[in-house]
């Protein structure tokens, strides 16, 4: 990920200009949101119940992560199911998902949580390649049968760090297994060039450093808020997710 803490890219700034346009003519009142690896969508329950309280339509993805491609077709379907505009969200790896799909003309805005965003030509797999040296490790156990987990005595401590122990148990317990093959996946045309994006680093993230999301935040020209959590941020800080997330629904 060293890439990300020291490069940066110049994104078209009249693409940008735009996109924020119709998104500020037309606010969104439909959000898209995709999990990422190891878990499922419902982890966004906190958010949901948020944004509905507040009239938001919210559609929450099951992704099975056993491709890319099955995942944005997954993605696709919702998004065309969905009225007017939509804010595509995504988690960690449902980042690639989004930056995949968001090229739809029904997405209006992006938002990464604590995800990545890839630039054309990369996938999870050329992300973490180079890990910044002192970075912590993800606890991912060798490949069954093409599907990865992470050792579930550690998934609290990185995964889920500031989340109910309970929850995290139970978030460990019941992991989907994660596909090589997804984690290979290739970005084609990436959604942030032409999209706005909006991004919430979680600056206790033990997953993807923050440093990383912070690079690929700029790079994306994303506008960007902290908050100190852990890589499940949006199970245990629901409140400042959904605040991204309506930001980007009125374009600001």
């Amino acid at each position: 990920m060293r890439q990300f803490i020291l490069g940066t890219a110049v994104i078209c700034a009249s693409l940008l200009g735009s996109a924020d346009a119709v998104t500020a003519a037309t606010p969104a009142r439909s959000i898209v949101l995709v999990h990422g690896g190891f878990v499922d969508g419902s982890g966004w329950q906190p958010v949901y119940s948020i944004l509905k309280k507040h009239g938001f339509d919210v559609t929450i993805v099951q992704n099975p992560t056993k491709s890319l491609a099955d995942d944005v077709a997954v993605t696709k379907r919702a998004i065309a199911a969905q009225s007017g505009p939509v804010v595509l969200v995504g988690h960690s790896y449902g980042g690639v998902v989004v930056t995949e799909a968001g090229t739809d003309p029904k997405v209006s805005a992006l938002v990464y949580i604590a995800a990545f965003a890839p630039d054309q030509g990369e996938s999870v797999s050329s992300l973490i390649k180079n890990p910044v040296p002192g970075a912590p490790v993800p606890p991912i156990l060798p490949p069954q049968d093409g599907f990865l987990f992470l050792d579930k005595a550690k998934f609290a401590a990185s995964f889920a760090g500031d989340v109910a122990p309970a929850t995290a148990a139970f978030m460990a317990d019941s992991q989907v297994p994660w596909g090589v093959e997804a984690l290979g996946g290739a970005v084609s045309a990436p959604a942030w060039k032409t999209k706005p994006s909006w991004y919430l680093v979680a600056s206790d993230d033990r997953m993807i450093p923050p440093d990383a999301q912070r690079g690929m935040s700029k790079r994306a020209g994303s506008t960007v808020s902290e908050a100190k959590g852990s890589h499940a941020i949006y199970v245990s800080q629901p409140q400042a997710v959904a605040a991204v997330i309506e930001a980007a629904a009125k374009g600001q």
